[in-house]
């Protein structure tokens, strides 16, 4: 059973420098985390959870609780809007309505079962639940818009590798900028819920990695599966944020956190991802636009600013690029099942 009730007040979150996977300085929640059963996922604090009852809490007055804030809302912004209690509310809608009569940038973020925006710059589609159907008609519609794919890793519902394939291919067919994966941490209720959902015998294996077993090299190595599907299918493999192709501080920070977020995943060169992670910080707080800074002099003059750091942006200003960046994407991209398809002719080529 899921319950609404009315008159909450917004969920609203702050950034003072990016954070993965979402990059947002503000984040708006017209909707309590709790939408969804047997499986909710709250999209904010990354986490998964389960229960027979659902009280989803509805603001009552976006514009108004918006409009109050007005000087307070830092672009960009992430609206979260997934899930059923959009398609009957629109509380997600009314806000972004808003942000663009302001032209905040915004991402709008929809699920399988929620509702589409009218306008939005930037829509990220959360592909939960894998209802393939529903996943294809909304990618059809936002075809030809600025919009994305994002797989919520829970093992083992969407970590099957046919299942990626396939969301894969829907998301490339029908031009998705990028195609991403985030990984809720998965709470006793959720495990329990996704266990009862084992009947077959077989599956007993699966139960006991729910329980029993570290989850977390499974959603690493998923995570750079999609990426490498992402690269595969001619996407961005992180959710871009909107008017990513702009060279503000912000998207700078969001290249060197993204960078650092992969080392660490990667456990390799962890010192150099923890000065990346601080560089990233110092940029966001900058006051003067990293572009004047380097036409007048040299990024090198931001003392706090390691030479490494300094090294990426200077060549992310001028060419739009960083070899160590690219070098570790590469890296990252790794499929899970690499090395063990048969690449070898057959008899008949």
């Amino acid at each position: 059973m899921i319950i609404y009730r009315k008159a909450a007040q917004l969920r609203i979150r702050r950034s003072v420098a990016p954070e993965p996977p979402w990059w947002y300085a503000t984040a708006i929640a017209p909707y309590g985390a709790r939408r969804s059963r047997p499986l909710a996922i709250d999209y904010l604090e990354l986490r998964a959870t389960s229960g027979e009852r659902a009280e989803v809490t509805v603001a009552g007055a976006v514009r108004d609780e918006l409009e109050r804030l007005a000087g307070k809302v830092e672009a960009p912004v992430l609206v979260d809007a997934a899930g059923m209690a959009e398609a009957v509310f629109r509380r997600g809608a009314e806000a972004l309505a808003l942000l663009a009569e302001r032209n905040v940038p915004a991402t709008a973020l929809v699920s399988t079962r929620g509702a589409l925006p009218d306008s939005a710059d930037m829509i990220a589609l959360a592909a939960w639940p894998v209802e393939m159907e529903r996943i294809e008609s909304h990618a059809a519609e936002l075809r030809g818009r600025a919009w994305g794919m994002v797989i919520p890793v829970i093992f083992p519902l969407t970590t099957g590798l046919d299942a990626l394939d396939g969301l894969a291919e829907v998301a490339s067919r029908h031009e998705a900028r990028f195609l991403a994966a985030v990984s809720p941490e998965l709470d006793a209720a959720a495990r329990q819920a996704i266990a009862r959902s084992l009947t077959l015998p077989e599956e007993e294996e699966i139960y006991q990695h729910l329980f029993h077993s570290d989850l977390e090299p499974l959603q690493i190595a998923t995570e750079r599966h999609i990426a490498a599907l992402a690269a595969a299918g001619r996407m961005e493999d992180f959710v871009v944020p909107p008017q990513w192709e702009r060279k503000t501080n912000w998207n700078a920070a969001i290249l060197l956190t993204l960078t650092a977020t992969r080392l660490l995943a990667m456990e390799t060169d962890t010192e150099l991802a923890g000065t990346l992670a601080r560089s990233a910080r110092v940029v966001a707080e900058l006051e003067k636009p990293l572009e004047r800074i380097a036409e007048a002099a040299s990024l090198s003059i931001i003392e706090a600013l390691d030479e490494i750091s300094a090294g990426i942006l200077t060549g992310w200003l001028e060419r739009g690029s960083a070899p160590f960046v690219d070098r570790v994407n590469e890296r990252w991209r790794l499929r899970r099942d690499a090395g063990m398809r048969d690449e070898s002719p057959s008899p008949s080529s």
